[in-house]
């Protein structure tokens, strides 16, 4: 497929702006829809159609992506614009919004929209990656018809991993942000001790770097906390929403860890730290009386 097709953002939050960015760099055609207008409205000069709702957004697009906050909010959203929704468009379903939110929205438009492909694909990477086309997507759904939405994915990510049936997706993006999850806290953790044993991060980063356990996720976090700049790339309160959907959707797998930790980063938003980045948790940490 050579012509570039066209697109609609729904959502246009901090990961939904910087994709609505990419493709307009790219020369796509691009309508985007966000509940608070204001935050699209600096992409208008660049070429962003700029609807009043979703059903207005979706009009004429072949590919949509919805980028929303939670399941309920993306179902209700792709209610609204599914009658709207071009004869055979894609809809990429790029939130992280829990298996359960996945699996109906599947069911939804299979009744509403037969003739329309779904593609599960939620993305590894945050903020900063996103406004640089650097996010991998994990995509699932059929591949054989997903030519348009494989187009799209490369203008706004440096690459594309499939993983089978439609919701499989949903399913690792849970693992990965367990994984995440985990060692952020432990992150945290550890360079509290370091603290205590009088030692900076630049020293403990200085041996992770030497040896296997250099992540630079890990790095970059370091950074926040010795700068005490938690600007969010990931705001906790999210962070602890996918912790949450990933103990919701874990059945029989015991996971007590991250019970522990979901208890822990309950606190630290209660105590005010939930609209900083994740990484925050340090200092909430930090702030704790023995």
């Amino acid at each position: 497929m050579s012509q570039q097709p066209a697109v609609a953002v729904l959502g246009l939050g901090a990961m939904g702006h910087a994709f609505a960015a990419n493709l307009l760099k790219k020369g796509f055609v691009v309508r985007g829809w966000n509940r608070t207008r204001a935050k699209g409205e600096d992409l208008v000069d660049a070429g962003l159609h700029l609807a009043a709702n979703p059903r207005e957004a979706v009009e004429g697009a072949d590919v949509v992506i919805a980028m929303l906050a939670d399941g309920e909010t993306t179902r209700q959203t792709l209610r609204e614009a599914a009658p709207a929704l071009k004869q055979g468009a894609t809809v990429c379903q790029m939130g992280t919004i829990g298996i359960a939110a996945t699996d109906a929205l599947i069911g939804d438009l299979a009744q509403s929209r037969p003739d329309v492909l779904f593609i599960d694909a939620p993305v590894s990477g945050t903020k900063a990656p996103a406004e640089n086309a650097q996010i991998l997507v994990l995509a699932s759904g059929d591949r054989d018809r997903a030519q348009a939405a494989e187009q799209v994915f490369a203008a706004i990510g440096k690459g594309t991993q499939w993983l089978g049936e439609a919701g499989a997706s949903s399913r690792m993006k849970l693992v990965v942000n367990s994984w995440l999850i985990g060692l952020m806290q432990s992150l945290a953790e550890s360079t509290r001790l370091a603290a205590e044993f009088g030692f900076s991060t630049d020293d403990l980063w200085q041996v992770l770097d030497g040896g296997p356990l250099a992540a630079p996720y890990a790095k970059m976090k370091l950074g926040m906390i010795a700068s005490g700049d938690y600007t969010p790339q990931m705001h906790l309160n999210w962070a602890l929403k996918d912790a949450r959907l990933a103990l919701d959707a874990a059945n029989e797998a015991r996971l007590p860890a991250l019970e522990n930790i979901v208890d822990v980063w309950q606190q630290a938003v209660d105590a005010g730290y939930g609209e900083q980045d994740l990484a925050a948790v340090y200092q909430y940490l930090a702030s704790q009386p023995r």
